[in-house]
């Protein structure tokens, strides 16, 4: 698996940690998610001890903005990504999740889906949109064939 698919496994990791102590695994109530917040993002929150390392969420944050900005600017806008640096981020970083796009229809779709602003460019935001989707997919196909 890429450092970006890892990324995203860690994440949904990072949740089942905190989630089910009061009730329902798939859900974190209140005193969880503050539990998830102030152990999990204590340095991007500015409450972090440099004694200490990164999170394994907050370095699974970190990998997801470095590989945005590995594939963004190559043809352009370096906060951005163009619908054939966003092919080789998918193809490159996710193909253990999504396999490979080689039919250009389907990238065309996807890019049309993501594009909320209509520039034909994916932001970050957008990008993000894109990643929790794949992840949430990956949480409930794995939560699913864990109960088989």
């Amino acid at each position: 698996m890429s450092d970006l698919e890892n990324s995203m496994a860690a994440i949904i990791d990072v949740f089942h940690k905190y989630s089910g102590k009061e009730g329902d695994k798939h859900k974190l109530k209140k005193s969880e998610l503050k539990d998830l917040i102030n152990n999990e993002l204590a340095s991007f929150l500015g409450i972090w001890d440099p004694a200490l390392q990164m999170s394994d969420l907050e370095n699974s944050m970190a990998a997801i903005i470095d590989v945005f900005h590995k594939y963004s600017g190559k043809e352009g806008d370096k906060h951005k990504l163009k619908k054939s640096e966003l092919k080789d981020l998918i193809n490159n970083e996710l193909a253990s999740f999504l396999g490979q796009i080689k039919d250009q229809a389907t990238m065309d779709s996807l890019m049309e889906s993501l594009d909320t602003d209509a520039d034909s460019e994916c932001d970050f935001q957008e990008f993000m949109t894109f990643i929790a989707m794949v992840t949430i997919g990956c949480h409930e196909f794995f939560e699913h064939h864990e109960d088989e």
